[in-house]
């Protein structure tokens, strides 16, 4: 594609202006220019053209033919252009937003439903942040989170999403060769990096179950849940899991509980700042954090 062959796009706008108010002067005063340079620029783009665009008269310039010609075209393009500057600009402006989350409530609970998230706010990109650490809801490393626990984080609103009820799980095969010698299963541990604590491990469901017979010390160790639980399918032992983030898993028969008992556990809540209740991003996320679907949600209260 060729090159397009224009005059100078100032000389062409100072002309516009100067057809348009029919006075070089008020064509200054609408381009903050003096009269002079839009007279310089008039006479430059006629020299360039080859044509007179004005018939020039006593405090008054009148089109010549070509001039209203060429009046004409530029006029409904600057408004083109103008229109279309005005659209592009009002149009919303994108917003990043960071949700901190458990690793295994991201890929079992969040993601699935990401697309509902796009389809009402379009304009929000979100970030998941996978972590077992607590961070910082500055609004740099992250703005909201998901965090199991009480539900009292000073400074934080926290509004709970779903209960947990901890429970042991494994593979039907592994339950089936086992039975109920509870010293015959091999154990699935779960020990997250960093500064994180596991709220109840073996150890300490032992304790309360009154299992003297687990081997708590041998097993496998994994710092993420989700390859907990894919072990434990695959018939590597029994993990200790809350009971609604492998619903899909016990209704499909690839998990079941194996010996008991269970154990009430601490809630997810979805957590921000106070300061920032009313931040319309927030919210945004706050709404669709809430209306996610699937057996979770079955749980809150």
């Amino acid at each position: 594609m060729s090159a397009r062959r224009l005059p100078s796009l100032s000389a062409l706008r100072a002309f516009e202006a100067a057809a348009r108010h029919e006075s070089a002067k008020q064509a200054a005063l609408e381009l903050s220019v003096t009269a002079t340079a839009i007279s310089h620029q008039v006479r430059g783009l006629e020299e360039a053209l080859g044509i007179a665009l004005f018939i020039r008269r006593p405090r008054q310039l009148e089109l010549t033919p070509q001039g209203r010609e060429l009046q004409k075209v530029l006029e409904s393009s600057f408004d083109n252009i103008s229109q279309t500057i005005e659209r592009l600009s009002a149009l919303p402006a994108r917003r990043s937003i960071t949700l901190s989350t458990t690793p295994v409530v991201a890929v079992r609970w969040l993601l699935p439903w990401v697309y509902r998230l796009r389809e009402s706010h379009p304009d929000i990109d979100l970030r998941l942040h996978a972590s077992h650490e607590p961070v910082a809801l500055d609004g740099v490393t992250a703005d909201l989170a998901i965090r199991h626990g009480d539900g009292r984080w000073p400074g934080m609103v926290a509004e709970k999403l779903f209960n947990t009820t901890l429970m042991p799980a494994c593979s039907p095969g592994l339950a089936q060769q086992a039975g109920e010698d509870v010293s015959r299963y091999p154990l699935i541990h779960f020990r997250p990096q960093g500064i994180f604590i596991s709220p109840m491990d073996w150890p300490g469901y032992q304790k309360f179950a009154g299992l003297a017979e687990l081997n708590i010390d041998a097993g496998l160790a994994f710092s993420d849940e989700n390859h907990a639980i894919s072990a434990a399918v695959g018939g590597q032992g029994v993990m200790l899991m809350s009971r609604q983030l492998i619903e899909d898993e016990l209704a499909e028969g690839r998990l079941v509980q194996p010996f008991g008992p269970e154990l009430e556990d601490r809630a997810f809540f979805l957590v921000y700042p106070e300061s920032r209740r009313n931040d319309p991003t927030i919210l945004a996320i706050r709404d669709w954090v809430m209306a996610v679907p699937g057996k979770l949600s079955e749980y809150s209260g």
